[in-house]
């Protein structure tokens, strides 16, 4: 009975094993289903979004939590495909992130995928030849599984994941895994990518037929300008949106628009051809672009106003470098993404219709001084041919009358009344010569040579002066006092460029029936004692030579004013 009690416990035993084994394999079964079941609902669950920040995140959160990692990130790799130009990471707290500090750009281990675009399993991250270690305030890591991202045979982008929980190795089950997540993800990035584009597109073309509205409407030239801006700026997504123009007489431009990082101080800026990206884009006729506009050393130049401020393009306004009209600068944040070939195109053909809107206001303006220079010559006509004649004929009458009016006192009044007429036609013939008057014939008016010179000032100032001009400057200031109006007015800006540091300069002009007034006024340090005063000498001298004054003046609220005077009836006489 003792040998046969062992002997019929071996089945049993045997059996025992074979439930065990066969338990075993079940909850293999079952895990492998319930890993499987899982791998199904990230890959559904990636391909639902549309907007690609979305699609990433979900990415990355569902690739660490297959593969159960305490830490996992998705780097994308930039326009050169050598760096990471984003990094999103799940599994630390946004303090922990800022403590570390700049996210990884793409070296040491990380960069490895990027070089060899290949699935690489580490029991020992910090034993590989290329791990440069951690930053401070980075926690520990051991354990790696990296995998690439590709989009239609492109390399997109890598997933990184760290620490496998309970103190496990990454195996060959989760590479696979996160292989077959990689793909799925591949289609859900492309899908997004594209149904972004679709949507990009679809504002864009919303924006060019506002844009032609309100063209085709007659809009200002500057409201349109502002309208593109306004649009580029919203669908790129930058901070800053600059149009900048052509300076009149010298190789700069000048910021006439500016919508977003601090664009009061930024309007009226002047900007540098040589040594700025606007500058490059307007000579070259063709879009220039950087990674961070605060930082790139090949444009040094110009207002460094760029704080803030990292990837930008400048964006010609024209259709050729003969052709360039102004620039349009658009800049995101330092952690924006810098402008690809694909945002490239829709820009150029948004910045053909601000060139469209530059020159159809050029054209507006033209037509405007078409039609007001024949509006003067009807004008002139109708005062030569009914108005004087009138006049002439009313006067002959007069004189005619005065020679049977027997009272004195009434015939005196006759002969002023005859007198006035005659001086009536003096003045109307003057105007007529005004009106008649032709650049080409008489040379720049003194209006013309006064804008000129105040848009000339402009790239010395840093900034375009603001101009007001009154009376008749054109017809009553004789040549002589419009040289010395000039010469005062060139030498008063030249002194608030050199020694005022001023932010606004205003230049009005005046004239009279006694006087021609010039005043040059601006808000900056104003006139030190004991200072250099050569420049105003000058202007004292000019102004007694014609018998004029000049006037320094210390506004309450700061800065200089500067009154140059000249009487209009002695440099008649003389």
């Amino acid at each position: 009975m003792g040998v046969e009690e062992p002997l019929s416990r071996m089945p049993q035993m045997r059996l025992d094993e074979l439930l065990e084994e066969l338990q075993a394999r079940i909850n293999a079964a079952r895990g492998t289903r319930d890993r499987v079941h899982s791998l199904l609902e990230a890959v559904v669950s990636v391909g639902r979004e549309l907007d690609l920040a979305q699609v990433l995140r979900r990415i990355v959160e569902a690739a660490a939590q297959l593969v159960d990692a305490r830490y996992g990130a998705l780097g994308v790799i930039g326009p050169d495909g050598r760096t990471l130009s984003q990094f999103l990471t799940t599994g630390l707290p946004d303090e922990e992130i800022a403590k570390i500090g700049p996210l990884p750009a793409g070296h040491g281990l990380l960069g490895e995928i990027i070089r060899n675009p290949e699935p690489l399993r580490l029991r020992d991250l910090g034993a590989h030849e290329v791990s440069y270690g951690f930053p401070a305030h980075h926690p520990p890591m051991r354990t790696f599984l990296g995998v690439p991202i590709r989009v239609r045979d492109q390399v997109f982008g890598n997933l990184y994941l760290t620490d496998k929980r309970g103190g496990q190795d990454f195996d060959a089950e989760d590479e696979s895994v996160i292989s077959t997540l990689s793909v799925a993800a591949g289609v859900a990035i492309d899908n997004a990518r594209l149904y972004e584009d679709s949507r990009r597109q679809q504002r864009w073309l919303q924006a060019n037929a506002e844009i032609t509205h309100s063209l085709l409407s007659g809009s200002p030239r500057l409201r349109v300008l502002e309208l593109i801006a306004r649009r580029a700026r919203e669908i790129t997504g930058t901070r800053l949106a600059d149009v900048a123009v052509p300076v009149g007489g010298s190789d700069d431009l000048v910021v006439e628009l500016a919508i977003g990082a601090d664009e009061d101080a930024r309007r009226g800026l002047v900007v540098p051809v040589d040594g700025t990206l606007s500058g490059a884009a307007y000579g070259s006729g063709s879009p220039v672009t950087t990674a961070s506009l605060a930082d790139d050393t090949r444009y040094h130049a110009g207002p460094r106003c760029f704080e803030g401020l990292g990837p930008a393009v400048a964006v010609p306004l024209g259709t050729g470098a003969e052709d360039t009209r102004g620039v349009l600068l658009l800049a995101r944040a330092t952690d924006g993404v810098v402008f690809t070939s694909e945002e490239l195109a829709p820009l150029l053909a948004f910045a053909g219709q601000a060139a469209l809107a530059l020159e159809l206001a050029e054209r507006r303006r033209d037509a405007e001084q078409l039609a007001l220079l024949e509006d003067r010559d009807r004008i002139a006509r109708d005062l030569h041919d009914l108005a004087i004649q009138r006049l002439f004929a009313t006067g002959m009458t007069l004189q005619s009358a005065a020679r049977l009016v027997e009272h004195k006192g009434a015939a005196e009044r006759v002969e002023r009344a005859v007198g006035d007429l005659d001086e009536t036609i003096k003045i109307i013939r003057s105007t007529i010569f005004g009106l008649r008057a032709r650049d080409e014939d008489t040379g720049p008016s003194l209006r013309a040579r006064i804008a000129r010179a105040v848009e000339e000032a402009a790239s010395a100032l840093g900034h375009p002066p603001r101009l007001s001009m009154e009376g008749l400057l054109d017809t009553d200031v004789p040549a002589q006092v419009a040289d010395h109006v000039m010469a005062a007015l060139t030498e008063a800006l030249s002194n608030a460029a050199r020694h005022a540091h001023a932010t606004r300069v205003e230049v009005t002009a005046r004239a009279t029936a006694d006087e021609v007034v010039l005043t040059v006024a601006d808000n900056g340090r104003g006139i030190p004692r004991g200072g250099r005063r050569s420049g105003l000498g000058n202007l004292r001298e000019r102004a007694h030579a014609v018998g004029g004054t000049f006037e320094v003046e210390g506004p309450a609220a700061g800065g200089t004013r500067l009154v140059w005077r000249a009487p209009l009836a002695a440099a008649g006489r003389a």
